[in-house]
């Protein structure tokens, strides 16, 4: 039963860094993607370079926003793809307007 446990476990970690090194893979190819499903970013916390693109693909039935507090705000519609420029070149934290519980986070690396 303890080999099972560790098996699950070492899967569990395993799939958690494949998972965040496809997440940065692709914040390095000229668009980073985040998939809005079931009121949650996906991945939530990404890394990109200035002058890159951010994609969400919102794959629920109603909008969403990608809201920065006191700087932009990008609408995305239900079953749509909006996009941002990246410009700046620090960290920010956003949210969705319309389900404040939806929230992510963008470091500008460059």
């Amino acid at each position: 039963m303890t080999a099972g446990l560790l098996n699950r476990r070492q899967l569990l970690v395993t799939g958690a860094a494949v998972l965040t090194g496809s997440a940065l893979a692709r914040a390095h190819n000229g668009t980073v993607h985040v998939v809005i499903e079931k009121l949650a970013f996906l991945p939530a916390d990404i890394e990109v370079n200035a002058g890159e693109i951010i994609e969400w693909i919102n794959k629920d039935p109603f909008a969403h926003t990608a809201t920065v507090e006191g700087g932009w705000e990008v609408l995305i519609p239900p079953g749509k793809v909006a996009s941002h420029l990246v410009a700046a070149s620090d960290t920010v934290d956003y949210y969705c307007r319309f389900h404040p519980n939806m929230k992510g986070r963008i470091k500008i690396v460059q």
